[in-house]
């Protein structure tokens, strides 16, 4: 049985450190599933969940000029991809769970006249109970850039 699982451990790590990305674009600092792949535009893409992979397939593009550090796979291929027309929004991060991208289809709420995005419905009701702790502590992190007293992001 060991030595059967030798190649099935040596094939997973292989996989794992042949991605381009090492960790997920969406959980920024969780690790990548070699089974939550996609293909595009002929390079592969690494996540961390399906919860990651649908929010991908919705705006891939916007994913990758939000977060082109952790794509490397797509440097220099800007112009093919038409990152040019994707227009980010001010906010990257969501202000609950602050390593979350937020997207343009992310859930919003109005704070000071200014919409803010959440990772998801569940960071909406967790902002929702307790919203001053949740904007207090984004704006000390620099994860508001929208709202007025916003920190600078440190970097």
């Amino acid at each position: 049985m060991k030595l059967f699982l030798i190649p099935i451990f040596s094939y997973i790590f292989i996989a794992i450190s042949n991605a381009d990305n090492k960790e997920c674009p969406i959980m920024v600092g969780d690790e990548i599933d070699e089974e939550e792949v996609v293909e595009f535009e002929g390079k592969k893409v690494y996540f961390c969940c399906t919860a990651c992979v649908k929010i991908w397939n919705k705006n891939p593009k916007y994913i990758i000029k939000a977060m082109p550090k952790l794509l490397p796979q797509f440097d220099g291929m800007e112009e093919k991809l038409g990152l040019d027309k994707v227009e980010l929004l001010e906010q990257r991060m969501c202000p609950v769970y602050n390593e979350r991208l937020v997207t343009p289809d992310s859930p919003t709420i109005e704070v000071k006249g200014k919409t803010v995005h959440l990772y998801n419905k569940s960071a909406l009701r967790k902002f929702n109970k307790t919203p001053d702790k949740y904007i207090t502590k984004a704006l000390e992190e620099g994860l508001l850039p929208q709202l007025p007293g916003n920190k600078a992001k440190k970097g």
